[in-house]
C-alpha cells in the first residue's frame, strides 16, 4: 500500500497520471491523502473524484474523528507529491496541522517505514535561509528526497512563464 500525500504546489492537477496510476500499473494500491488547500483545489477541477474511482479508496483531505473506522488500509511507504515549501518546512520542523502532515509525520517517527518527498518550489524558496536546515532534518530523519532540475525543475519566478531553468 502506498500513501500518497499531494500539497498544493505546481504539478498537483497531475498527481493522478503522474504518480498514481503509474504506480497502480506497477502493483501498488494507493491512498490518497491531501492537505486541505490541495483537497479544495482537486475537488474544483474533478481530480478528487477521479482519483476516487481509479483507487477505489476516498480521498482524505480532513481527519476523522474518533471512533470513525481508519478510511485507508496500513501504508507501507508514503511519497509525498508535489511537496510545497511550506510542507517541507513543517514536515522538518514536526508540524502535524492537518491531516496529510499528520500521516507523514508519524511516518517519520515510525522505524521502517520508507518516506519519498518531492520538493516542488521556486528558486526563491530554495534560496530561504531556512531551507537547507529544513533539507537536511529531512535527511536526518531517512527521507528520501527527490529533486533536481531533471524532476520538477526550479524556476526563478518572473521566468516561470517562459520555462527558463535555473543553471
Amino acid at each position: 500500500m502506498l500513501g500518497v500525500v499531494g500539497s498544493a504546489a505546481g504539478g498537483l492537477e497531475d498527481l493522478r497520471s503522474g504518480l498514481v496510476a503509474p504506480a497502480i500499473e506497477r502493483g501498488w494500491r494507493v491512498a490518497v491523502t491531501l492537505t486541505p488547500t490541495a483537497g479544495a483545489w482537486l475537488r474544483r477541477i474533478g481530480e478528487v473524484e477521479r482519483l476516487e474511482k481509479l483507487t477505489g479508496l476516498l480521498v482524505r483531505d480532513q481527519p476523522r474523528f474518533p471512533g470513525e473506522p481508519r478510511p485507508h488500509p496500513q501504508v507501507d511507504c508514503f511519497a509525498v507529491a508535489p511537496a510545497s515549501a511550506n510542507t517541507v518546512a513543517k514536515l522538518a520542523d514536526g508540524l502535524a496541522d492537518n491531516q496529510a502532515l499528520t500521516q507523514v509525520s508519524e511516518a517519520l517517527g515510525t522505524l521502517d517505514l520508507p518516506v519519498v518527498v518531492f520538493p516542488r518550489v521556486n528558486a526563491a524558496h530554495t534560496r530561504h535561509p531556512a531551507r537547507r536546515r529544513h533539507m537536511e532534518a529531512l535527511r536526518e530523519a531517512d527521507v528520501r528526497l527527490i529533486y533536481g532540475l531533471d524532476i520538477w525543475p526550479l524556476y526563478e519566478p518572473r521566468d516561470a512563464p517562459s520555462d527558463r531553468a535555473l543553471p
